[in-house]
């Protein structure tokens, strides 16, 4: 912890620094990647939707070491063969998803179950959903997410200014479009705690960025006044101030997800836990990711399209290269004057004439 408070304590005098903002086109380029990973994945094998958004029945099923073998025998036996989902929660239940089902064919389904896993009919938690209901919460999930977007533009642009709440928002993009990216990926379901866990990363995302972007505030309050520094120098060391800061309260975070995701979820079988915990777990790895390499060098590119940032830009590359070389008028201006008075001092004052000694 010593060495961490010492490295903390470097970065935030500016002893010690990590170009983000100007290695930003390698941060630009892994996110690219991403991008199209999570784009490809989207449209070659969609999105995995629980029942509670394209309807259908779902039967879970509680006894001593179910497998999933005895679940899909159950599924044939009562003529169902399509669209069906299998997955065993913890150590003693299995849950059975299908399409929509008509009342026959679920008593069927029941039927079939309670033969192959010696339970009673009575025991199989039965739940059906039907597709209206299924459009009405997509709907509603997705109006919460572009409002949620639209209000949290207008406080960053009241707050800060225009292009912080533009930077803010593509990085919450990013994070969103990632995440989902990664589902479509690996073929997690998606279901209302998954949308839940969605809307806490655009927060958590914001927070990180709107704590970085204070910072940066901070730094460029005078900037254009002094002169020492560009934007994006100055960008650069509010991350870096800021970095120790981001990466412990993510971890903290990070923390009680993991064990809400692997020992809830894992030993305990809860499948709400699993999908909130799973999507936060992501979306909070990749919210600090894009607060410090999406953000903030989005950030700077805008300013320093800024004519005044050109400037300024100019002033500080015309000070720091006369500083370093000794050519161009400046330089020669700087070597005359010391020489002149240095010779004023070695030629003394002017001589005067002689005056003739007096007769006594």
């Amino acid at each position: 912890m010593s060495s961490l408070t010492g490295i903390g304590g470097r970065l935030h005098r500016g002893e010690t620094s990590v170009d983000f903002i100007g290695k930003r086109r390698r941060w630009y380029g892994v996110s690219a990647v991403l991008i199209a990973v999570s784009a490809i994945a989207l449209f070659t094998q969609g999105l995995h939707l629980g029942i509670e958004f394209k309807g259908g029945s779902a039967f879970t099923v509680t006894t001593a070491s179910p497998t999933i073998a005895q679940a899909r025998t159950a599924l044939t036996s009562a003529g169902i063969t399509s669209e069906t989902v299998i997955q065993k929660i913890g150590s003693n239940k299995i849950r059975v998803q299908t399409g929509a089902l008509s009342n026959a064919q679920s008593n069927a389904v029941q039927d079939a179950l309670a033969k192959e896993f010696s339970v009673k009919v009575d025991s199989i938690d039965t739940q059906s959903i039907g597709p209206s209901w299924g459009k009405e919460i997509t709907h509603k999930a997705l109006y919460g997410l572009f409002g949620f977007i639209f209000v949290v533009m207008i406080y960053l642009a009241l707050a800060f200014e225009p292009k912080m709440a533009v930077a803010a928002i593509a990085a919450v993009v990013h994070d969103v479009f990632i995440t989902v990216g990664i589902y479509a990926l690996v073929g997690f379901d998606v279901t209302p705690a998954t949308v839940i866990g969605f809307l806490t990363i655009l927060g958590y995302s914001l927070y990180d960025t709107v704590v970085v972007f204070d910072k940066v505030r901070e730094n460029t309050r005078t900037i254009t006044s002094t002169g020492k520094t560009t934007y994006s120098q100055a960008v650069n060391l509010a991350v870096n101030q800021t970095l120790v800061r981001s990466f412990n309260t993510s971890l903290i975070a990070l923390l009680p997800v993991a064990s809400i995701l692997f020992v809830g979820a894992g030993l305990l079988g809860a499948g709400t836990l699993k999908d909130l915990s799973l999507a936060l777990f992501i979306g909070l790895a990749t919210g600090t990711y894009s607060s410090i390499f999406i953000a903030s060098p989005i950030l700077a590119t805008l300013r320093e399209r800024e004519p005044a940032m050109q400037a300024l830009a100019k002033r500080v590359a015309t000070r720091t290269g006369g500083a370093s070389t000794s050519t161009g008028a400046d330089a020669s201006a700087r070597v005359a004057g010391p020489t002149d008075v240095k010779a004023d001092r070695v030629r003394g004052p002017r001589n005067q004439p002689k005056r003739k000694p007096r007769r006594r």
